[in-house]
């Protein structure tokens, strides 16, 4: 996957001892080479042999065994080459000149090789850290799994870095996982520094040296919108100090891991929301044939149960009850398909934030008087209490969307509330607002289903014997929200189970005084009148 950094000697090490005794070796058989040599050899060419040697010994040695070949060679000049030869005296002070030039030569050329050749080293690394880092985010940008992220960073952390890591993952709520089952886990000391260093995501990370004598470094994984988990690099005290100084190498490392987790997260969303266009269509395309194939056949099923009731001479009675009975258990069927059609054709517009609304100023006392006289006998007998205040102002509501809510709310409470009780109705505005609810005096919701029996195919008693399909409540959420309003269930403390919904006021209409419409002549009956031929014909 990645190259490990090529065991090169470092020019910044600490020379050993048979390195300098390999530079006096070669200052030797410099002599040695250049002694038969020195009747044919001018003394400046011999210089240049030994400077020779030096750079050699730089290169090869580093800076001590080249300081030492430094000074050696000018000993070595002068004893063997500057008269009188063969002592250390000089007869020509110039001489000494040329030893004091030599030995600076010979230490700026040790020095410049050095410096080159700590150069081409970091150079050397460089390149292979960058080969690394690419092969990495080669293998990261193919990763489908958690898993595989986790080994190609694994691979790259011991062979660059010579260290181990864990990924922690968020989990539930605000704490950190490990990404992988195998890796053990945190001490609490750590558990809370990797809990910090995710909360900060923005910062530099922490350091921590454990009880396990090693360096721990944590670095956050900071994604484009929040963070993704934090990569913990763990080594030995020995080699924390070379750790130290990877740290642009740490930041690169992290980064590329955070990409990845993040790609991997956007990919999972992708997928499932793909999922859901698909469940999306296979629901339309269900719905659709539930449309064409199932409401034609159960009309015509009802109007023939209707027909057979209806029969004169009436049929016997064991056979008018098994009609009834058809009748009504068809108009139930037809009306759970086309509770099915409504919702789906409600989601559908509210989706495409094209749900049709026709916004009419409405007074809410009149909607709800024409849903419970719709309801009529579904209502089994309980009691309809409204309580309404004195003057409640016009509300802009679409009326037949409306009475639909009204409806099912009432029908619902009707079928959970126990025989004979009342279902009261109440609606009172605060600012900006009109809060209305509808309470029974039920067993109420299940504690752990108060905020998902609004959802689709959510009943409060899955189990129960009473009739539906889930889709009432969804149907008023859709509504009321689309109204801009908001819907909740609650469990009231006296018991029994309520269901709240809000509208915005706005800013009705001014309506004249009675006495001007008397004076136009205009009868108080007709706006009433026709407000419910309208409401009639909608219907």
């Amino acid at each position: 996957m990645s190259t490990p950094i090529s065991p090169l000697t470092s020019p910044a090490r600490h020379a050993t001892w048979p390195e300098y005794l390999l530079a006096i070796a070669a200052c030797g058989l410099t002599t040695a080479i250049t002694i038969p040599l020195h009747d044919w050899l001018e003394p400046v060419n011999t210089v240049m042999l030994f400077l020779l040697t030096v750079v050699l010994i730089a290169t090869r040695l580093g800076r001590g065994p080249a300081v030492l070949a430094s000074f050696l060679s000018v000993g070595l000049f002068d004893f063997f080459y500057v008269p009188p030869r063969w002592s250390f005296a000089v007869s020509d002070a110039q001489y000494l000149l040329t030893f004091a030039v030599m030995l600076v030569v010979a230490l700026v050329i040790s020095q410049l090789t050095i410096s080159l050749r700590l150069r081409a080293h970091e150079a050397q690394q460089a390149a292979q850290r960058s080969d690394a880092l690419y092969s990495l985010a080669s293998h990261l940008a193919g990763a489908l799994e958690v898993e595989q992220v986790c080994d190609a960073t694994q691979h790259f952390t011991q062979n660059q870095l010579h260290s181990s890591m864990r990924l922690m993952l968020p989990g539930h709520g605000d704490e950190l996982a490990p990404a992988l089952p195998t890796q053990a886990p945190l001490s609490t000391t750590m558990a809370l520094m990797a809990l910090a260093v995710y909360r900060d995501y923005k910062g530099h990370g922490a350091q921590h040296a454990g009880d396990d004598e090693q360096l721990h470094v944590l670095l956050p994984l900071a994604g484009s919108t929040r963070a993704r988990g934090v990569l913990i690099i763990s080594t030995s005290h020995a080699k924390a100090q070379q750790l130290d100084t990877q740290r642009t190498l740490l930041d690169a490392l992290a980064s590329l891991v955070a990409t990845s987790l993040e790609r991997l997260h956007f990919v999972n969303v992708a997928h499932q929301t793909q999922l859901e266009m698909n469940d999306e269509r296979l629901r339309g395309s269900i719905l659709s044939a539930l449309s064409h194939d199932i409401r034609t056949p159960l009309t015509s099923l009802f109007g023939l149960a209707d027909t057979l009731t209806l029969m004169q001479p009436p049929l016997p009675a064991p056979a008018q009850d098994m009609a009834s009975a058809i009748r009504d258990q068809a108009m139930r069927l037809h009306s759970m398909v086309s509770n099915l059609l409504d919702m789906a054709r409600l989601q559908s517009g509210q989706q495409a934030g094209q749900l049709p609304l026709r916004l009419e100023w409405q007074p809410i006392e009149e909607v709800i008087g024409a849903s419970i006289q719709l309801l009529g006998h579904s209502l089994h007998g309980h009691r309809i209490t409204v309580q309404l205040p004195d003057k409640l102002p016009l509300i802009a509501i679409d009326a037949v969307l409306m009475e639909r809510v009204f409806g099912n709310l009432l029908e619902n409470a009707s079928k959970y509330a126990p025989p004979g009780t009342d279902i009261h109705v109440q609606a009172q505005t605060s600012p900006g607002q009109m809060q209305i609810s509808v309470r029974n005096a039920g067993a109420g919701f299940p504690a752990d289903k108060l905020s998902h029996v609004f959802e689709v195919f959510e009943r409060g008693q899955p189990e129960s014997t009473i009739p539906g399909v889930g889709l009432g409540l969804s149907i008023c959420r859709v509504i009321v929200e689309a109204h801009g309003g908001h819907i909740e269930a609650l469990n009231p403390p006296e018991g029994g189970a309520e269901v709240c919904f809000t509208l915005p006021l706005g800013t009705p209409p001014t309506i004249e005084p009675e006495q001007d419409l008397e004076a136009d002549g205009g009868p108080d009956a007709a706006p009433d009148a026709t407000l419910d031929t309208d409401l009639e014909a909608r219907r």
